[in-house]
């Protein structure tokens, strides 16, 4: 989790323009850094860093010494990024997950470098050398991505949209900031001036689509077949590996608990695969309600269940509508199930950067949309419309679910 920020092309003096970058501080605590790009007066980074991995290299604009040429500022986390270090034998220079972007992109191109990542991630990269400037976001949007593009060639890009909406520009009007769209890239030529035009943009993947970095992907062949047991055992190593391969992070990890079938069961693969590779401490699980609710009394039974280390936050109404007008800006969006949900969720993330050193919070979003637990599915005419509803959602998440998980928590670092 981190705020990326950087702008191309720009008229207006950068260091009055770097006030925008400050918009998104609160995405990264540890440290901040605004760089300008060598022979490109008008272009320039910043980055505000929550240190995940490599607490010594992680400082972005990421920049190695075999490819001094190009620029990379990314969000996220890259979860397969040893496996394709060990298939390639890339030589990493630092221990940072991002790194194997630029030895991706050195070695097939920015196609296969969006396509070959497993994890979250919304990246902007800047190639000198062949004068280019590329964009990509996740297949599902998890992490955000904003750009604006005015018809001179002036970009902005930030992890949120208040870091663009009021940047200086020479133009009256500028263009409209709009989200980069999720499982796409983008190609920008570069121009000796700085400014940039926009090449193509290319939908990489579809969320019904094998990944390309299946090839390489360290879980095991899964069994055809739609027979009980069979599906039954897919879904168990599925969801076990999905819990596992983000247990990355080189700082302490928690999970938030509504008690409810989602949260509960990535608590309980996540406890056990802590004590199989014998994280030594325990895992701190968050839950917030008002006195006695349902979700706190589940929740209170799961962990006592599981022997997590549990913390309750108890919401009255007031601080409830107190919290709105904060949790708006930290959203960005107006829908009202969006908001509602995010109150508590924004309340919990304050929480436990206050009272705890949870840095990396797992949780349980996503799943009603994949697995079709909304209770309105019930009432599905058909598997075949059901299925085609379940697609709509998921394509919309970048709008709803997980732009609410991304905010809540990136206000709190």
């Amino acid at each position: 989790m981190c705020g990326i920020w950087a702008l191309f092309g720009s008229d207006e003096c950068l260091s009055v323009q770097c006030l925008s970058a400050m918009k998104i501080a609160h995405r990264g605590p540890d440290a901040f850094r605004f760089e300008n790009v060598n022979g490109f007066t008008n272009c320039c980074f910043g980055f505000h860093r929550l240190a995940v991995v490599d607490q010594l290299y992680g400082m972005q604009p990421i920049r190695v010494k075999k490819f001094p040429y190009l620029w990379l500022c990314y969000n996220g986390e890259i979860y397969n990024f040893k496996q394709l270090q060990k298939q390639f034998g890339f030589d990493f220079q630092t221990l940072v997950d991002g790194e194997v972007i630029l030895h991706l992109y050195n070695r097939g191109g920015i196609e296969q470098t969006a396509s070959m990542l497993d994890g979250v991630f919304a990246f902007i990269l800047l190639d000198t050398a062949n004068r280019k400037v590329f964009l990509a976001r996740d297949t599902y949007g998890v992490r955000p991505l904003f750009k604006v593009l005015t018809d001179d060639g002036f970009l902005g890009v930030c992890s949120e949209a208040k870091g663009l909406i009021n940047l200086k520009h020479s133009t009256s009007l500028c263009s409209k900031v709009e989200p980069f769209l999720p499982g796409h890239y983008e190609v920008l030529d570069l121009k000796p001036s700085g400014k940039v035009a926009s090449a193509e943009l290319v939908k990489f993947h579809s969320c019904k689509d094998e990944p390309l970095h299946v090839a390489c992907d360290t879980v095991e062949a899964l069994p055809s077949g739609f027979d009980l047991e069979t599906v039954k055992s897919n879904i168990r190593i599925l969801f076990e590996n999905a819990v596992r391969k983000r247990l990355m992070a080189h700082r302490r990890i928690g999970c938030l608990l509504s008690g409810g079938l989602d949260s509960s069961l990535v608590a309980a693969v996540l406890l056990k695969l802590m004590k199989e590779i014998n994280v030594n401490y325990p895992l701190q699980t968050f839950a917030i309600g008002m006195e006695n609710s349902p979700d706190l009394l589940a929740a209170r039974k799961v962990a006592a269940h599981t022997g997590s280390e549990h913390h309750e936050v108890i919401l009255n109404t007031e601080e409830g509508i107190q919290a709105i007008e904060e949790v708006i800006f930290s959203l960005e969006t107006y829908d009202i199930t969006t908001i509602r949900a995010s109150i508590g969720m924004y309340l919990v993330s304050k929480y436990i950067r206050k009272k705890t050193d949870s840095v990396v919070v797992f949780s349980g979003e996503g799943s009603d949309e994949l697995t079709q637990g909304y209770i309105y599915f019930h009432k599905a005419p058909s598997p075949e419309d059901a299925a085609e509803e379940s697609e709509r959602l998921l394509k919309e998440l970048y709008l709803f679910d997980v732009l609410r998980a991304d905010r809540t928590t990136a206000a709190h670092g």
